[in-house]
């Protein structure tokens, strides 16, 4: 009541002006009581909820526990791969660097290896899905407490599974329900097919497999070699026998000072190092307009696995003895069979000696290795009559083949090639004479 005296007189001594001053005065004291009390409550509530949200959010951060392996590079000519099968499981403690999956290339198969040891959380991609370098393929966990996360769930899992539960009577309705269910309607009989229309293979009988990346490899550069080269072959025979005489009288004495094997391959290596020398053009190769004559020797060798054909490469074969050579073999086809040769191993090469005699093939005609210019093939040896100083004589007989690009080697120098193989390999000492 006395306020609003005060405001009446006022508004009788100074007008309306002074009355409005006055209610804005009184407006912003009650203002600024509102924003002190506000400021007062707020600093009273954040002073607890902070220190808790603090220690919470301290608590469900853990950085460092869980690593991820991707895929690694797979070599300058290889852009991706399928991951062909996981070596793990979700679950497993892996090791560092212990393989957990792997990759089929184009040509050779290679690992993802684990960077830490840890256990596998979870697999990012499918088998059969096309991976690149530096995809994610897995999260693995390195905390010490991965393993109790993993274990328990599977103790609970086989605990249900432990106590099978008592078997019980079927219910009578059920049997009744199953003896007046109608039988199926029996097939109709095959329809009688007329003499002339054709016997088609059952369906089910028949089963669809998805190539492998080096199966197609395989297949796309054999008919690259086809549409792109001249392909022409020629063959001749070997006597073989003073070679298998020459491995069979110092076999023992090279095994005990070399440690490995005397074969017959290091000495058609020899033979072919000798016929590529005399002949360079065969060791050459077309590039667009140019010819590329290489003054070096490197041999590629044909080894069949069982995921393919691969061709790794014996370097520098011209400065390498027949030891050598049968060591360099012996380690390429067991990393081949293994799956462990690697790219480096099998790039380059200019020629390639394929022996298909070991399976038993008598005579072929092999398919160039592209960028190459010419293949030797090898065969078994069979015994044949041969005619040695007018007399017919059994000898262990080889037919051998080049196939050879016809547009850069002409058939002279083919059959010149071959017919140095041929002189070398029934008389290894020519090779010591240089003749």
């Amino acid at each position: 009541m006395m306020l609003r005296a005060v405001i009446r007189r006022a508004s009788t001594r100074g007008g309306g002006s002074s009355a409005s001053g006055l209610g804005k005065s009184l407006q912003s004291s009650r203002v600024a009581a509102s924003t002190q009390s506000f400021h007062s409550l707020s600093a009273t509530q954040t002073l607890v909820p902070r220190g808790t949200d603090a220690r919470s959010f301290h608590h469900r951060s853990c950085p460092g526990d869980v690593v991820e392996a991707v895929v690694p590079h797979m070599g300058e000519s290889i852009t991706d791969g399928t991951l062909a099968n996981f070596l793990k499981k979700p679950g497993d403690r892996v090791e560092a660097d212990e393989a957990i999956a792997q990759i089929e290339t184009d040509k050779v198969t290679i690992d993802i290896a684990s960077p830490a040891s840890g256990v596998i959380q979870e697999f990012l991609v499918k088998e059969g899905d096309t991976v690149e370098p530096g995809n994610k393929v897995a999260i693995i966990s390195t905390s010490a407490d991965a393993v109790s996360h993993v274990a328990p769930s599977e103790k609970v899992a086989e605990k249900p599974a432990a106590k099978p539960s008592p078997p019980t009577e079927a219910p009578k309705v059920e049997s009744t329900k199953v003896a007046e269910k109608p039988k199926a309607p029996s097939p109709p009989p095959p329809t009688k097919q007329s003499a002339k229309e054709p016997q088609l293979p059952p369906k089910d009988r028949e089963r669809r497999v998805p190539m492998t990346r080096l199966r197609k490899r395989v297949a796309t550069r054999l008919k690259d070699s086809q549409n792109t080269f001249a392909l022409l072959t020629t063959f001749n025979e070997v006597d073989m026998t003073n070679l298998m005489k020459l491995r069979s009288q110092y076999k023992d004495a090279f095994f005990e000072k070399h440690g490995v094997k005397l074969g017959l391959m290091s000495g058609f290596i020899k033979a072919a190092v000798s016929a590529l020398q005399a002949q360079p053009v065969v060791n050459a190769v077309i590039d667009g307009d140019d010819i590329i004559y290489r003054d070096y020797v490197d041999i590629s060798i044909a080894v069949g696995t069982s995921k393919g054909l691969v061709v790794p490469v014996i370097r520098g074969a011209d400065q390498m003895n027949c030891a050598d050579i049968e060591k360099t073999i012996n380690s390429l086809a067991k990393k081949a069979n293994e799956g462990a040769i690697s790219i480096d191993e099998m790039a380059g090469g200019s020629f390639t000696v394929s022996n298909g005699g070991v399976y038993g093939s008598l005579i072929s005609t092999p398919i160039i290795n592209p960028p190459q210019s010419a293949i030797l093939g090898m065969h078994s040896i069979v015994q044949r009559p041969m005619v040695v100083g007018g007399s017919v004589v059994p000898r262990p007989m080889m037919y051998v083949a080049l196939t050879y690009d016809h547009r850069l080697i002409d058939g002279r120098e083919a059959v010149y090639f071959l017919r140095r193989i041929k002189d070398v390999v029934e008389d290894p000492q020519r090779l010591l004479l240089d003749i």
